[in-house]
Formats: C-alpha cells, structure tokens, sequence
C-alpha cells in the first residue's frame, strides 16, 4: 500500500500544512496532542473534508488534486472508516450492521471473508443482539469488522478506543493488534495515546500544532527527547523490541532477550519465542557512572550516552544507545550535573522489573 499526502488547510484560527509519505504495509499511527490536525488529516484521507490545496493518492491513484480539480466522494476511495463513536445503526442486529457496508460494495465478501472477520473479532456470539445491549469495546469491534467487511484498501480508524474507560481499552486492544498483524490492511490509526501507539504501530507520523515535526519507527520516533515536549513529560520513553527467552515460576519472572542483552520483567503468559514490544518510560529509568553492586533492580544494562536535551528550569532528557535500542530517560539537571554526564559517555541504564509494561 501507498499513501501520499499533502495537505494544506487553513480555518478559523488553525492551519495545516503536513506532508508525507507512506510505502510500508502494518499499521502507521498518526500521533499528537489534541488540536495538532490528526482528525483533519485522515478525514481529508477518507474524503471527509476537502482541503483548501494539495493532493491524496492511494495505492498510485489520485483521490483528490487541487491543482487538477480532482477530489473523489468517499464512497469511491475504498477506505474503511473507523470513528470515536461506533455510529452502528441502532434498528440493525450485530449482523445487519456488519453487512450494511458489505451490500453496497462492488467486491463483495466471500462466506470464507466473512467468517474470518467474525474469529479475528470475537463477534460471532453478538450477531443477534442489538448495538444498545452491546459494551463500547463491543460496539467498537462490530465498528471495525463494518469497515473491514467494505472491502478497503486502507482502513482509518480516528482515536477508536478514546471514549472507552480503561477496562474497555484493554479488551478491544488485543483485538486490535491481531487485525493489525493479520488482516492485511494497512491501516491509519489517529491516537494522542502513547501506550495504544506503542503496542499497535510499526510506523508513526508526530503532529503539532499542524506541522509535522517527525517521522519513523515508532522505536525509534519516541526515543527522541527533544520529542519529550510533545510525547509528555511522564508518558515519554522507548520501545524495546524483544524475544521471550524463558520464565522462572518460581520467582514469578519471565526472560526478554534483545540485543544480545535481557531483561527480566513481571510473568507474561506466553510461550517462549514469542516476540513482544516492551515500553520502558523515561521517568523509570535511572542512570550510573558505574555498574552498582548492591541494588534491588533487576536489570542494569550498559548503554552510551547520545544526546543530552536540557528542560529548564528542572529537568533533563538523556537519550541512550543499547546497541541497535534507543531509549530516552529522565533527569533532573541536578543529577546529570552531579554525575557529569556527557555524550558520548558509557553508563549503565537500571531499570526495575515492577515499572515495564
């Protein structure tokens, strides 16, 4: 899939002017604090909005072109949309919402189609019930299998978990992340979330203040600190990208290997081999000149000092090379005077087993 966007925009007090390109299949999350033009941007994708100039190609074919006076509604732009608020027609059973799109598109679903959709969603137990007896992660997923069951090429979904409480987050978020692992549709993911961006996204474009200020892996995009402004002090870190290497029952651990290092973190249950991102935020992780010789956390993992990215009047942003890892972790300037940390400079990086998600 490709998507090539260029946009400008401009109302009331706001502007947008954002340019980018995307060639990968997965998932790419459009990332950035509320009023940053994240919902302006994808519903210019989906034909919602008509941007004042610019263009939008999909797969290679113009959808809207200021200059050639292109712009195609959205039924002609094979996207699925995905909004806050399910939309599900209340009159409709599960199954009559879930179909409405699939009558209306001209490459229909096939029984076979249909059916994996239900098992990737969990919503063959729903199909008779009516959206009003349904939770919002449930209307959320009968949302989602809509959009996939229209035959797109590229599904939108505009900050899908933001009206959920914390208990409906977490049960549509697997759910999430086996369609973007197994559908094969790319997918566009507006979140100003960090942790949904973290476990969903490969690719992720940062927004402000309607520019886009960065670009890249998501390992790579929040390991940043000079991104710290816009991630947020107490929500900003890296990713680790990790192989479960084994458990220890007895202690209640399980084994992470990465970068010919490891870390130890709370029991995951799941079988060895499997791979998993690991967020580690900036304010868990502490920093030594030294290896520490008595110290209750776990993992003490030697890393280089790459950029320093001061935050007066208090604090400080280290970033940290572990190899082919980056990871940011957060200071006060205080200590960073006290230790004298300086690029380039080995350190060890400790972080404790109770804080990893």
């Amino acid at each position: 899939m490709t998507l090539d966007v260029a946009l400008y925009h401009h109302f009331g007090d706001f502007s947008l002017n954002v340019a980018f390109a995307i060639d990968y299949p997965g998932v790419t999350a459009l990332f950035g604090p509320s009023g940053a033009g994240k919902s302006t941007v994808i519903n210019a994708v989906a034909g919602l909005l008509r941007p004042s100039r610019g263009h939008v190609k999909i797969n290679g074919s113009t959808v809207f072109d200021s200059n050639a006076g292109i712009f195609l509604p959205p039924r002609r732009r094979r996207v699925g949309y995905v909004f806050q608020d399910a939309r599900l027609f209340p009159h409709l059973s599960v199954e009559r919402n879930l179909l409405f799109g699939w009558r209306r598109t001209g490459q229909k679903a096939t029984p076979e189609d249909i059916a994996e959709v239900l098992d990737l969603l969990g919503l063959s137990a729903l199909l008779d019930r009516k959206p009003a007896t349904l939770s919002g992660g449930e209307k959320q997923r009968v949302a989602i299998g809509r959009a996939l069951l229209s035959g797109p090429d590229l599904l939108l979904l505009d900050e899908p978990l933001a009206a959920l409480d914390q208990k409906r987050r977490g049960e549509i978020l697997p759910y999430l992340k086996r369609l973007g692992e197994q559908s094969g549709i790319p997918m566009l993911y507006v979140s100003h979330a960090i942790d949904e961006v973290a476990a969903l996204a490969d690719r992720v474009v940062v927004l402000n203040q309607g520019q886009l200020v960065a670009s890249g892996s998501v390992a790579d995009t929040f390991a940043r600190p000079d991104l710290v402004p816009i991630t947020g002090r107490f929500d900003a870190g890296g990713i680790l990208e990790t192989r479960v290497e084994d458990h220890d029952d007895s202690l209640g651990l399980t084994r992470l290997a990465f970068n010919g290092e490891s870390l130890l973190v709370p029991r995951i249950e799941t079988t060895p081999g499997t791979l998993l991102k690991v967020r580690v935020r900036a304010r868990d992780i502490l920093i030594a000149r030294d290896v520490p010789t008595a110290i209750s956390a776990n993992n003490i993992l030697p890393a280089r000092i790459t950029e320093i990215h001061e935050d007066p009047p208090t604090y400080a942003d280290i970033q940290l090379d572990l190899g082919t890892t980056r990871l940011v972790a957060r200071l006060t300037r205080a200590s960073v005077d006290r230790l004298g940390l300086k690029t380039d400079m080995q350190v060890q990086a400790i972080i404790k087993s109770v804080t990893i998600d």
